[in-house]
């Protein structure tokens, strides 16, 4: 089922078949130095447990012209993750999302950058959304880079946030919103 597309990029509903691809991707080292790590390769086993099971979470294949490319998800930030933060207001629609491009000949060349200025337009339009974060570890700039060219703003450090190759990384919190950072 196809989320929405923008132009020649395609944004659909992760399906079975796609486990072989997620294995590709997220076996390959390039790939794991920004999304989960090197020391964590997936077989089947762990693509099945790890991206077919939650069930409050939207995964999607990112197509472009035709061919699969990537990895995108969405998901409503639950109660505990917001109090982490700094939301008070519990009855904000914020989202969460995580994406990269798994096929390393598409880097640098504007998609990611159109991937993502197109699931915030879908968030803020189709799902209502009022804010959008995004947690990329401090180091990953490049990342950092394609956000801020987004419209996210870094909200602030989120210390020791994620294990990445044995060692809990700091974080930005980078946002998106439609409400005014006082009404916060």
């Amino acid at each position: 089922m196809v989320l929405y597309q923008a132009e020649d990029l395609t944004v659909r509903r992760l399906k079975d078949k796609d486990a072989e691809l997620l294995v590709t991707w997220l076996s390959d080292p390039h790939i794991l130095q920004y999304y989960e790590g090197r020391d964590r390769p997936h077989d089947l086993e762990r693509v099945r447990e790890h991206f077919y099971k939650a069930k409050k979470v939207v995964r999607c294949i990112i197509e472009f012209q035709g061919k699969p490319i990537g990895y995108i998800q969405y998901y409503p930030v639950e109660q505990e993750a917001r109090s982490e933060y700094g939301y008070r207001n519990m009855a904000e629609v914020i989202y969460g999302t995580d994406q990269f491009i798994g096929e390393v000949e598409y880097w640098n060349k504007g998609i990611g950058q159109r991937l993502v200025a197109s699931m915030l337009k879908h968030l803020m339009d189709d799902r209502n959304a009022d804010r959008i974060v995004m947690d990329p570890q401090a180091w990953n700039h490049r990342a950092i880079a394609c956000y801020e060219k987004c419209g996210l703003k870094k909200v602030r450090i989120l210390k020791e946030h994620e294990m990445h190759e044995g060692v809990l990384q700091d974080c930005w919190l980078m946002e998106y919103s439609r409400i005014k950072a006082e009404d916060k």
